[in-house]
């Protein structure tokens, strides 16, 4: 609503109301009732404070001209208070009482007391209000009754309107001035620390946890507190709140802690509603998650004891180098420490984890600088050679076999002699894989270690010995490969009776490798390389358990058979943890067992003789057969032949092949016949590839044959029966 023009008592009021502090808004306001009484030319002016939420009215402020009331109390106004007029109240409106002489019976009360304060006439206007301030301003006359004027009442509501507008902007800054005060309380009291960020970067307005810890204060210059790399994401990340790309982003920092170590703080802003310029930053100290972020990735890419790269960080940088193509000569070298196991032994591990480190140690002392000397695990490391042709690894790998083996290593005054077997890769134009050449440095290693130790071997793909070694590495990934994706086949091979009449086949079971590329891997090659990796345990365990698997499937084929030999590897022999698992699994088929026999090497029989008793012990109970393989390979057979109580004897190949015309051979082949014959075993001979072969056995009285004469290797799926067809009539009649 708009004023008219001011008159001097509204020029009064306004100067008693402008540039007054707010918080002296009740003396202000008692001011400007007695500046009001005398105005209006009155005894008194009151204010009278209306609820929004309930109706009726109560006293705020009261002003009566000195010795219009009794003892001056003029502060005590319970007219509102009594019934007559809190009933007239209740629905606010204009009350005009010229004389209170006039008010009725039931205001005795009310009269009583307004004749006690020598009230003669009253005026309450009705309430005015602004937002949440209502108020109704009122008026006495003490001296005489009196009527009040249109005018009058004009000017007293015009003031109502002033100091109702008055009070409702009070009420609005105090109300400002708590919010403020509740803002910052619980700003400070954040458990994140916080501040403001203005339109030039500076930070102010920060919280308590914000001043404690971070090493920021009021004023400063955000991007000037962080490193010079860092400026332009920091400066990206404000810019793109500001721009209103994103309402709220954040960016990880360094800075200098107050103790100058490293803190890592995570900064998030956010845009404020009523200066966009200006951007809210919440500030948390993630140094404790990058401080785990970074002993996880040493720990994944660094050996714990030594310190060294890994093998998963080793093979990272040799891949991310042949990624680039290098230009400049590369060679990859693997360490073997020598006789390490008998230092563990005998000294025990704190001892080889001592030994581990000097040797660690002593390797980055040796190489190059630039090369990388990492842990692959165990007692191996490895070397990465930059600019490194093969003269120059002879001369490295030189150096450190020489200086590793004048290397002291004390243990609890025992001293321990100290050296490594190391071969040398070089990296030729087209291998572009890591694990081509680590396999080259590998059997390089393990060459140079055959050669006895305390040596070096630079790999060469036209040595025999390297190509051998070689391939069998390579062997050893598609054996672990067959055995995770059940590749390998069951082939059989039939071994034919020659002196009596069976109904039934014997066969020997044996094992055959597809590579991806349809190739068939020799088992001459990954036989050898299970045996040296140790794997040739689980390739047995794999042989025997799909093959009682398909003996399940086809009883009624397997009981038509005469006997099932299964070829046992000199690993497994020795192997407790095997042995129990055979048990295990061969009680498990008692309709299947009594037509096995176990097959173990003339050489595993003679050098393990406790465990080859033991096998003997355990398959006799559950009938099943024992068969010593490659017999007369060795040279002790005979002496070892009492001890071993076996059912059947394979006179070993290279007696059989020139069987014909070699009298040695059928002289040898005859003595183990009269042998088999007087210990009561049976004799079989391998290696039988033609007709004449096995009629001169036949005359030997040899009791089985087997070899491409009779039948190859077929897959053990396409056998559909158990019975036997003879191999010749010849053979078979005489």
């Amino acid at each position: 609503m708009s004023l008219p023009e001011l008159n001097p008592l509204h020029a009064a009021l306004a100067g008693i109301f402008t540039d007054v502090p707010l918080v002296t808004l009740e003396q202000n306001v008692d001011r400007a009732l007695q500046t009001m009484t005398a105005k209006l030319d009155c005894d008194g002016v009151f204010v009278l404070s209306a609820s929004t939420r309930q109706p009726g009215v109560t006293p705020r402020n009261i002003y009566l001209k000195p010795g219009s009331v009794p003892n001056n109390q003029v502060r005590h106004w319970p007219l509102a208070r009594m019934p007559y007029f809190r009933r007239l109240m209740r629905q606010p409106r204009l009350l005009n009482v010229p004389d209170i002489a006039r008010l009725p019976s039931e205001a005795a009360e009310e009269k009583r007391f307004l004749r006690e304060w020598r009230v003669k006439s009253l005026l309450v206007l009705t309430p005015v209000h602004f937002g949440e301030t209502q108020i109704a301003l009122g008026a006495v006359n003490c001296e005489r009754a009196r009527e009040w004027s249109q005018a009058f009442m004009d000017e007293l509501g015009i003031a109502a309107t002033l100091i109702c507008a008055v009070m409702e902007l009070t009420r609005i800054a105090q109300a400002l001035t708590v919010s403020e005060r509740r803002y910052q309380e619980l700003f400070n009291q954040l458990p994140l620390a916080c501040g403001l960020v203005d339109r030039r970067n500076r930070v102010k307005l920060l919280n308590s946890i914000a001043r404690q810890n971070l090493p920021v204060s009021d004023g400063q210059d955000l991007l000037a507190l962080v490193r010079p790399e860092e400026e332009a994401m920091l400066q990206d990340t404000l810019q793109v709140v500001r721009d209103g790309v994103l309402s709220q982003a954040w960016c990880e920092i360094s800075m200098k802690g107050p103790l100058l170590n490293q803190q890592w703080i995570k900064l998030s802003f956010s845009t404020m509603s009523d200066d966009p310029g200006t951007l809210l930053m919440l500030a948390e100290d993630v140094s404790e998650r990058h401080r785990l972020a970074d002993e996880l990735s040493f720990h994944a890419n660094y050996d714990a004891l030594t310190g060294l790269p890994n093998r998963s960080h080793f093979e990272a940088v040799l891949d991310k180098l042949l990624q680039q193509i290098p230009e400049e000569p590369i060679c990859v070298a693997f360490l073997d420490l020598d006789q390490f196991q008998v230092i563990n032994n005998v000294s025990g591990h704190q001892a080889g984890d001592k030994l581990l480190c000097q040797v660690a140690l002593r390797l980055k002392q040796l190489v190059r600088k630039g090369d990388t000397v990492a842990r692959l695990g165990g007692d191996e490391f490895a070397i990465l050679m930059h600019y490194c042709n093969e003269d120059t690894a002879k001369v490295i790998a030189q150096r450190i076999c020489t200086q590793l083996f004048e290397h002291e290593f004390y243990w609890e005054h025992r001293r321990h002699n100290v050296s490594v077997s190391m071969g040398v890769a070089p990296l030729d134009a087209g291998v572009n894989d890591i694990y081509v050449l680590m396999s080259r440095a590998d059997a390089a290693c393990r060459l140079a270690k055959e050669q006895g130790r305390n040596g070096w071997h630079i790999y060469c793909a036209t040595d025999p010995k390297m190509n051998r070694l070689y391939s069998e590495m390579t062997a050893s990934v598609d054996i672990i490969d067959a055995l995770s994706q059940n590749q390998f086949q069951l082939y059989y091979q039939l071994i034919e009776p020659l002196l009596n009449e069976q109904a039934g086949i014997h066969m020997e079971i044996l094992l055959r490798l597809q590579r991806p590329d349809g190739k068939m891997l020799s088992p001459g090659l990954f036989l050898p390389a299970a045996e040296r990796y140790n794997l040739a345990s689980r390739v047995d365990r794999w042989v025997i358990d799909n093959l009682l698997r398909w003996g399940g499937n086809h009883l009624a084929l397997w009981q038509e058979l005469d006997m099932v030999s299964v070829n046992l590897s000199a690993n497994s022999l020795s192997d407790q943890e095997f042995m129990e698992w055979l048990e295990i699994r061969l009680m498990a088929e008692p309709e299947l067992v009594s037509k096995l026999c176990f097959e173990i090497t003339e050489t595993a029989a003679v050098s393990q003789l406790e465990q080859a008793q033991a096998l003997i012990e355990l398959l006799r109970p559950l009938g099943c057969k024992l068969a010593l393989d490659d017999f007369g390979s060795g040279f002790s057979s005979f002496a070892y032949l009492k001890l071993l109580d076996v059912d059947f004897v394979k006179i070993d190949g290279q007696f059989v092949v020139n069987l014909c015309d070699n009298k040695s051979d059928q002289a040898i082949v005859n003595a183990i016949c009269q042998l088999g014959r007087d210990m009561d075993f049976d004799v079989i001979a391998e290696f039988v590839e033609s007709e004449a072969v096995g009629l001169r056995l036949r005359e030997l009285e040899v009791d089985y044959a087997q070899g491409y004469a009779i039948g190859k290797p077929e897959p053990l799926d396409n056998l559909s029966s158990g019975k036997r067809v003879p191999w010749l009539s010849d053979l078979t009649t005489g």
